[in-house]
């Protein structure tokens, strides 16, 4: 779910097909692509003879079916969220009736979500059988995934690393296609930034993200991203020091120009998050009106 308009084109990738990534690794893309998810939710199946279920995605009828046949019997060790918007977790229940596995992951969090799209409201229904915290582990045969918490996109944000081929299951934290919607009042912009550091200084040598592609070169990536995020920074400071109190969506006109209009409100968000960020650095502040000035 990122800001920054990305061509995309649904027919790129099929829906439904069990797709290799790695001796451990496949994906299933959820049939759910917008100016939002990208060509869709990828769900991810680790492991051959049992295996674990991350982010299992909508609960699309056909996806659900999708997940059935790409398990093709197998046993399922756990069914794992890194965090509860619509795209991400609903389709946990439903796989968890199919296949006897628990729900295991994020904390449940609901917040009434007053974003400018629905697909990123939180699922209110989400219950899950185990919440992991950081370092926690599940395993199964020949495979072993760690909690990694990365709050920032949201607060119960996690990724899970996959230890035997260091890669990392990034959710939205790290997206393949584009930056991540930091939206408050959950959304953090500086736990984001922290939970970006942390990236940086792991190990991994390849990051699967729920929207997009495999990443390669993730430490390069994660660096590029902070590098973005103090550039908009900058940017919404130089705005302010030259036009004095502004509000937000003139903010928005102004640097995001190219980008689609539908993706405004998306981005409004991300320049609010900065904004609350800058407050609690005593670079910018609040007024009463909705708009903001420098300090």
């Amino acid at each position: 779910m990122g800001c920054m308009a990305t061509p995309f084109d649904p027919a790129d990738l099929p829906t439904g097909v069990l797709m290799p990534l790695s001796p451990l690794v496949a994906r299933v893309l959820a049939p759910n692509p917008s100016p939002f998810t990208y060509t869709g939710t990828q769900t991810y199946v680790v492991g051959i003879e049992a295996v674990a279920v991350i982010d299992p995605g909508p609960a699309d009828p056909d996806h659900l079916a999708a997940l059935t046949a790409a398990i093709a019997g197998r046993s399922v060790v756990a069914i794992l969220c890194t965090h509860t918007h619509r795209d991400h977790s609903p389709a946990a229940r439903p796989l968890s009736d199919l296949t006897g596995a628990p729900v295991i992951g994020c904390a449940p969090l609901t917040l009434e979500d007053d974003g400018p799209r629905a697909d990123a409201a939180f699922d209110a229904d989400y219950r899950p059988d185990r919440v992991l915290v950081d370092g926690e582990q599940v395993s199964g045969p020949g495979w072993t995934l760690e909690a990694v918490a990365t709050p920032g996109h949201t607060s119960n944000h996690l990724c899970f690393a996959l230890l035997e081929e260091k890669a990392l299951f990034t959710g939205d934290h790290v997206m393949g296609w584009s930056t991540s919607v930091i939206s408050p009042p959950d959304g953090d912009m500086s736990a984001y930034m922290r939970s970006m550091q942390r990236l940086l200084e792991r190990d991994d040598v390849i990051y699967y993200p729920a929207h997009g592609e495999p990443i390669e070169t993730p430490q390069r990536l994660v660096r590029g991203m902070m590098g973005h995020r103090k550039q908009r920074e900058g940017q919404i400071l130089r705005f302010l020091e030259r036009n004095g109190d502004s509000a937000i969506p003139d903010m928005v006109a102004e640097m995001y120009k190219g980008v689609d209009p539908r993706l405004y409100g998306a981005a409004g968000r991300s320049v609010l998050a900065h904004l609350i960020d800058l407050d609690g650095r005593g670079l910018a502040a609040p007024l009463e009106d909705g708009r903001w000035q420098t300090r």
